[in-house]
């Protein structure tokens, strides 16, 4: 069994990234507004991003999956069968598991999403 855990550097960069764009775009949208405090754009962003980033951390970094050799079981009783996985993609730093009969799920926040998907490559190619 393989724990598929989602990694606090990479949860703290990601909010990182998200806050950068959260205080631009505030800041962008303030000054195409008028608004002669354009800097409080930046304040704002800055603050939700790191409002949210605190208040869901402990939920999100609890989000484990655990590959098998024969399912990837995931948070909320989310079961996956090897051989129903018809994608595997990364998205920033998720993994997207796109099923046969198209319902799809994201393991998020892994460190490195390519070693993520190599790791569930090598389960399928095994069990078959």
């Amino acid at each position: 069994m393989t724990r598929l855990a989602p990694d606090r550097a990479t949860y703290l960069r990601t909010h990182a990234v998200m806050a950068a764009l959260a205080m631009a775009a505030g800041m962008a949208l303030l000054w195409l507004l008028g608004n002669p405090h354009v800097w409080t754009g930046a304040v704002g962003g800055l603050a939700a991003i790191a409002l949210r980033g605190w208040y869901l951390m402990d939920e999100e970094l609890g989000h484990v999956w655990e590959l098998s050799a024969t399912a990837l079981d995931g948070p909320q009783g989310r079961h996956v069968p090897l051989d129903q996985i018809e994608t595997l993609r990364a998205i920033g730093a998720a993994v997207q598991v796109v099923t046969r009969n198209g319902d799809k799920h994201l393991i998020k926040f892994q460190a490195d999403p390519a070693a993520t998907i190599a790791r569930i490559e090598a389960a399928q190619r095994t069990k078959t």
